[in-house]
Parts: C-alpha cells; sequence; structure tokens
C-alpha cells in the first residue's frame, strides 16, 4: 500500500507539473494574463543580472572602443585655419572634464565621483560601480562652473542625473533623475535636460509598444538652484501632433524605447528668426529622434510639437539648428562605406535637401555608432566629436581637416582600448571671464 501510494503521489505531482508547464506555454504564447507580470518579472531579473555580471568594461561595455591608431593627443593642427580657443572634453574612463589648449595640454580639469553626490541610483538602486560611470556631457560656463550628466554603463533607464559645480569642482547644485545624452543652456541661465522614465500602462495609441516602455520628457530647471520648473513628455507632444504618423517608423527592436531622444538644443531668438521651422517664435527646443530618424521643435510652454521632418539619415544624433536657416545632424550609419559609415548632414528644411556633408576618407576613417556631435564655430568651421574612435577634429567646409585630437588614455592588457570620447565645446579665450582665464596655464608652443 505504501509504495502504492507513493507511486499515486509521483503521478500527481508529475500531471500538476505538466498541467503548469502546459498552461505556462499558453500564458507566454498567447500573453494573456498573467503575463505581462511574469515578462515584466523576467525582464527586470535579466536586466539586474546584465547590470552586475560586468567584469572587464573594455569589452562589455559601451564606453570603451578597441583603439584604431597609436597616436595620442594633437596630431594635426592648421593654425592658419582653425578657430583658435580651449576645447573641453568628457571621456569614458571616467567622471571628469578636461580643458585642453590648441596643442592638447591640459589646462584645467572637473572631476567629481558620483558617490560623493549620491549614494543611489534615482530608482533607489545601488549605483553602479564608479569604473562604470562618466560624464556624457559637460559644458562649462564663461567663470569656469561646469555643468555635467552622469552616465552609468549597463544600466537602465539610463542616466544617472545632472550636476553643477564650480571651476573647484565643488557641487553648486544637483537634480538626481535619469537625465542623458544632451542638455542646453538658455540665455537666461536655465536648463533645458531630457529625462526618461519606464511607463507601466499600455500605451493606447500605439498597442504595439512593450510594456513597460520608456518615455522621455524634457525637463527645465532653474540655472541657479536646479529647482525643476517644467516636465514635457515627448510621447505625448508627438502623439499630439500633425506627425504622429513618424511613430509608425519605430523599428520593432525599438517597441521598449520607442524615441531614444538623444540631442536638445535651445533656440535664441536669432536663431529662432534665421529657422524657418521656428516661424519666429521664441522658446522651442529642438530635438533628435534616433529610433522614428526625426528631428522636430517642441515649445517649452505648450509642450506641443510643432515641426517635425525624416530624413536620408540612420541612428542620427546631434540636429543643431543654424543661424543661416539650415540644421546640421551627425548622421552614425547611413553613409555605408567601409569604416566610413558615418557622415555630417547640413540641410535646409524647406526641401529637405542637403546642402553640405563630410564623410571622411581613406587616410582619416570616420565611423561612430553610437554617439556623435558636431558643432558650428564662428568661423564656419565645424567641431567634430567622433565618439567610437576617441576623437575630436575641425573640419573646413572644403572638407580638410585642420585640427585633430585623439584620447591619450589607454586600457587593457595590451593598452588596446580606447575611452569614447562623447563631447566637446570649443571656448574663444575672449569669452572666457578674465579671472578664470588667468588662472588657466595656456602654453603658446605651437606644433611643427
Amino acid at each position: 500500500m505504501y509504495n502504492t501510494e507513493r507511486t499515486g503521489f509521483a503521478l500527481f505531482f508529475l500531471a500538476v507539473v505538466f498541467l503548469a508547464f502546459v498552461g505556462g506555454a499558453f500564458v507566454v504564447l498567447a500573453k494573456v494574463f498573467p503575463y505581462e507580470y511574469f515578462n515584466d518579472a523576467y525582464k527586470a531579473a535579466h536586466a539586474l543580472i546584465e547590470q552586475r555580471s560586468v567584469d572587464s568594461p573594455y569589452t562589455q561595455t559601451d564606453q570603451w572602443r578597441k583603439a584604431r591608431t597609436d597616436a595620442r593627443g594633437v596630431t594635426i593642427i592648421e593654425q592658419d585655419d582653425v578657430y583658435e580657443g580651449l576645447t573641453l572634453y568628457t571621456s569614458g574612463d571616467g567622471t571628469y572634464a578636461n580643458l585642453i589648449d590648441m596643442e592638447g595640454n591640459v589646462v584645467h580639469r572637473w572631476s567629481l565621483p558620483y558617490s560623493e553626490v549620491w549614494q543611489k541610483s534615482p530608482q533607489g538602486r545601488a549605483p553602479q560601480p564608479e569604473e562604470l560611470m562618466f560624464w556624457r556631457q559637460a559644458r562649462m560656463l564663461p567663470n569656469g562652473d561646469l555643468i555635467a550628466i552622469y552616465i552609468a554603463a549597463n544600466d537602465s533607464p539610463w542616466g544617472y542625473g545632472i550636476i553643477k559645480i564650480d571651476r573647484d569642482s565643488r557641487l553648486m547644485w544637483s537634480y538626481h533623475a535619469n537625465t542623458h545624452h544632451d542638455f542646453a543652456i538658455t540665455p537666461d541661465g536655465r536648463v533645458i535636460a531630457l529625462t526618461n522614465e519606464f511607463i507601466d500602462e499600455k500605451a493606447n495609441f500605439f498597442p504595439a509598444l512593450n510594456t513597460p516602455w520608456l518615455d522621455d520628457f524634457l525637463v527645465e530647471l532653474d540655472g541657479e538652484s536646479g529647482k525643476e520648473l517644467s516636465k514635457t513628455s515627448l510621447i505625448q507632444a508627438f502623439q499630439d501632433s500633425p506627425y504622429r504618423e513618424l511613430l509608425y517608423a519605430i523599428p520593432h527592436f525599438a517597441l521598449s524605447d520607442p524615441l531614444h531622444t538623444n540631442s536638445v538644443q535651445f533656440l535664441d531668438d536669432a536663431t529662432t528668426q534665421a529657422f524657418s521651422p521656428a516661424r519666429g517664435h521664441p522658446g522651442q527646443v529642438l530635438v533628435t529622434f534616433r529610433h522614428p530618424g526625426a528631428i522636430g521643435l517642441v515649445d517649452l510652454e505648450s509642450g506641443k510639437m510643432t515641426w517635425a521632418q525624416h530624413g536620408p539619415w540612420l541612428g542620427q544624433h546631434y540636429g543643431r539648428a543654424l543661424k543661416n536657416g539650415n540644421y546640421t545632424i551627425f548622421d552614425n550609419y547611413a553613409n555605408f562605406e567601409e569604416n566610413n559609415k558615418s557622415r555630417i548632414l547640413e540641410v535646409n528644411p524647406r526641401n529637405n535637401a542637403i546642402v553640405w556633408r563630410y564623410s571622411g576618407d581613406d587616410d582619416h576613417p570616420f565611423d561612430s555608432g553610437l554617439r556623435g556631435a558636431a558643432e558650428t564655430l564662428p568661423n564656419g568651421n565645424r567641431l567634430v566629436t567622433e565618439s567610437d574612435g576617441g576623437r575630436l577634429f575641425e573640419v573646413t567646409r572644403a572638407g580638410e581637416i585642420v585640427w585633430e585630437f585623439i584620447n591619450p588614455v589607454r586600457g587593457g592588457n595590451e593598452e588596446q582600448s580606447i575611452p569614447v570620447v562623447s563631447s566637446g565645446q570649443r571656448i574663444a579665450l575672449g569669452d572666457i571671464d578674465a579671472d578664470f582665464r588667468d588662472a588657466l596655464v595656456i602654453t603658446r608652443r605651437r606644433l611643427p
């Protein structure tokens, strides 16, 4: 009898397991209740494992790349054609920014570890280790104050906060949220930044989106205190606009991150008047959406999207309206040439025509898949951030590189890896306050 009971119990247990398997398979395949709860739990656990299983930042994160050259520092300088000044850049190997002269000498440095500002991530979790953090974007003010965004590799939602520090790297204010990619400083000192957060509700206007999904927001911060003044949902701005059909250009792999907004520019009065899509209406922000492949204008006051355009680019970053009425954009992938997949485009928004481009050549390959930027300098040259190459360079409208800087930092057991350079800013000496300028050690040596 005892053996019979054991056999019966074993058969009963196997039957329960089989029914549980069949039921689980039906829930997963049919995506019926409670599929979403199980799926969310699985994705959360998988993400946590990924976040905590980095053995080597050189091969398991996107903050390091294989070095393409042994050269370091400034390798090209054409003195008669460059826009003279100092260059600020951030590097993927840490939470710091360097200010260098035209020869690549560091004349000032800012640095502040994340742990000296916050003890947890914006979600309240334990943060990633310091070696997986860097400043994604930094901007220097004329008096030497600095605003910077913390990014942590292998975390989602990305972005760990934005800070303002003084010239001695002392904290002035902090805003703890998932700030990411880019920010802008308005003429009156406000800071316009990007944040994102997971939305757990089904998107009725776009049922194909996964749950949860990331929404991007424009946040407006007081420049003196870091206090949040306003917050605008960008997916809502898209949905309520005449350009909502661009959402159907979102690829299948991006159904958890539909917009992937990656640049922001506040249009000053002169640019507003020159840039026809702004229609002379001040207070608008130019934003770049990677996954819909679009660039658009959002009005800060109303939260409305007033203009958008889709173009012949792929994985693009860093749209910038110009005072000649056009805009530039960093096209990461659509050049389709070996070792030269990236290009810089200048586009006429009236007819979507490309009026200028730079795409590298065999001697100077140009290839950055995940990040990139191009700033138009007062002399018409462009300061280009080729992030994946760990390189900054200045190129003329004729396509000639007149200044080049390669990140001197290396990593790995044979120093085969180079940290990404994710932001660059050129500042003329005359635009720096006299007392801070006098504190800088600027050499006058020229390269041969």
